[in-house]
C-alpha cells in the first residue's frame, strides 16, 4: 500500500463548508491501493481565542494547563471532518497525537517528538479506513499531554510521513506555496516552484511562516519532499527537497521577523551568574539566539542574545522576574526586528554582507547586530525600518 499524508491547516477548516469541501478533496485521493492519513488544524483562529481565554484568567498561566486547553481545537476539527467523510460514506478514524503514538519530551506549550509509534495508524490504515490525526499535540513519557508550538500540525504531518514511509507529504494552506518575500510586505514578491531543505529551514527559523522549522528538520532527515500547495486555489505548489550543495547560489528570498527582545547581560565576578541566568532561561523554556559573549582575564563577562517572545504566552510577568532578579545586570530592548537574506554560499565571502551594509546605510537604516551562516545572513535593525528594510533588500537581491 502506498501511503500519503495530507495536512490542512487553520485557514483550510475554519468553517463547516470548507471542511465539507476538504472531505470531498479527500475522497478523490483515496483508492487505487492508496492510504490516507490527514492532520488538521485547529479551526481558523480558535488557538488564538483559546490564548485569549486564559489570559482573561491568568497573565502567566500554567503550561501543561494551557496544552490541556490549547489541544482540544485539533479534537474538534478532527470529529468534525470524520463526520463530514461519513456522509460521503468514507469510512474514517479520527485520532489523537497520543493515540497515533506520537511520544515527546516534557517540555509543555513548546514538546520535541523523540519519537513515532504508528502501529494504531497503520493498522487503521489496512483496514482501508481515512485516518484523520489532530495535529499539534502529542504525549509526553510521563503521559501529559503537550503541545509542539506554533506550526506545530506541519512537525506532526511531517513526523508521521516519516513514521509511514510516506510516498509523499502535501502541506494545504491559503497561500500556493514558498515565496521570495512575504506578499503582504513586497507586491513583486515571486513564486518560488522549488526549495531546498536547508534554505526553507532558514527562513521558517526566521520569521517565515509558511512552514514550522522542526518539520523541515525532520523531512531532511528522512528525505521527504514536501509539496506546499493552496488547498481551494489549485495551481502552483512549492517543493522542499534535498538539492546538491551549489545548485542555487546567492540570495533566494528575504524574510523578517518582527518582534524582536534584544538581551544586554554584564557582571564582573566568577560566581557562575551568566550560567545560572541560561539555567533559569532553559527552566522557563525561552530559546535565545544569535548569543554574542566575551570575558575579560578579570572575568568580566559582556554578552547579548535576542528572544522571539511570540510563543511565550508569559513572556510579560518572565521579563519582570528576571529584571528583579538581576537588577542593573540585565536589561531589554524591545523595539528591534531582524531581516535574514536567504540563500546558498553566503558567507564564502563578504561582498552580499558588504553591499547589504551599504544598501541600508544609504537609505539611512542603521544595524545593531549581524549574524551569517552559510545560507543566512541576519542583521538587526529598529522595527519602524523594517518594511523599508524587506523592500529595498528584496529589490536589490531578487529582482
Amino acid at each position: 500500500m502506498r501511503v500519503i499524508v495530507q495536512k490542512y491547516g487553520g485557514s483550510s477548516v475554519s468553517d463547516f463548508s470548507k471542511i465539507k469541501k476538504i472531505a470531498q478533496k479527500i475522497t478523490e485521493a483515496t483508492g487505487n491501493d492508496t492510504g490516507v492519513t490527514v492532520v488538521v488544524s485547529a479551526m481558523g483562529k480558535t488557538t488564538n481565542q483559546f490564548i485569549k481565554m486564559a489570559k482573561e484568567i491568568s497573565d502567566n498561566p500554567p503550561r501543561r494547563e494551557m496544552d490541556m486547553l490549547l489541544s482540544t481545537g485539533e479534537r474538534i476539527t478532527m470529529s468534525l471532518l470524520c463526520m463530514a467523510l461519513s456522509e460521503l460514506g468514507v469510512d474514517s478514524i479520527s485520532l489523537t497525537g497520543s493515540q497515533c503514538g506520537i511520544i515527546t519530551d516534557d517540555r509543555h506549550n513548546n514538546a520535541r517528538i523523540i519519537e513515532i509509534r504508528p502501529f494504531r495508524i497503520q493498522d487503521e490504515l489496512v483496514k482501508g479506513k481515512v485516518v484523520v490525526v489532530g495535529g499539534f499535540q502529542g504525549v509526553s513519557y510521563k503521559r501529559d499531554i503537550t503541545t509542539l508550538g506554533r506550526g506545530g500540525s506541519d512537525t506532526t504531518a511531517v513526523a508521521l510521513a516519516a513514521a509511514l514511509n510516506a510516498e509523499k507529504c502535501e502541506i494545504y494552506s491559503d497561500i500556493d506555496g514558498v515565496y521570495t518575500a512575504d506578499p503582504a510586505v513586497v507586491d513583486e514578491a515571486k513564486h518560488l516552484p522549488e526549495i531546498s531543505y536547508q534554505q526553507m529551514q532558514e527562513m521558517s527559523s526566521n520569521g517565515a511562516t509558511v512552514l514550522n522549522s522542526q518539520a523541515v528538520q525532520f523531512a531532511k532527515e528522512k528525505n521527504i519532499a514536501i509539496y506546499t500547495r493552496s488547498t481551494f486555489k489549485p495551481g502552483n505548489e512549492t517543493i522542499i527537497r534535498n538539492f546538491p550543495q551549489g545548485t542555487s547560489k546567492g540570495v533566494l528570498a528575504v524574510v523578517y521577523e518582527k518582534n524582536i527582545v534584544k538581551a544586554h547581560f554584564n557582571y564582573e565576578g566568577a560566581d557562575g551568574s551568566f550560567k545560572n541566568l541560561l539555567n533559569v532561561l532553559e527552566e522557563e523554556q525561552v530559546q535565545i539566539k544569535e548569543l554574542n559573549y566575551s570575558c575579560s582575564e578579570k572575568n568580566k563577562i559582556t554578552c547579548s542574545f535576542i528572544i522571539s517572545p511570540k510563543d511565550l504566552y508569559g513572556w510579560g510577568k518572565m521579563e519582570e522576574k528576571l529584571k528583579l532578579d538581576y537588577e542593573d545586570k540585565l536589561h531589554f530592548e524591545k523595539d528591534y526586528s531582524t531581516i535574514s537574506l536567504i540563500g546558498e554560499g553566503l558567507n564564502k565571502d563578504n561582498s552580499v554582507l558588504i553591499d547589504s551594509i551599504n544598501l541600508l546605510k544609504e537609505n539611512s537604516i542603521n544595524i545593531y547586530g549581524i549574524s551569517t551562516t552559510s545560507y543566512r545572513i541576519s542583521m538587526l535593525i529598529k522595527k519602524t525600518e523594517l518594511e523599508k528594510s524587506v523592500k529595498i533588500c528584496h529589490q536589490k537581491w531578487v529582482l
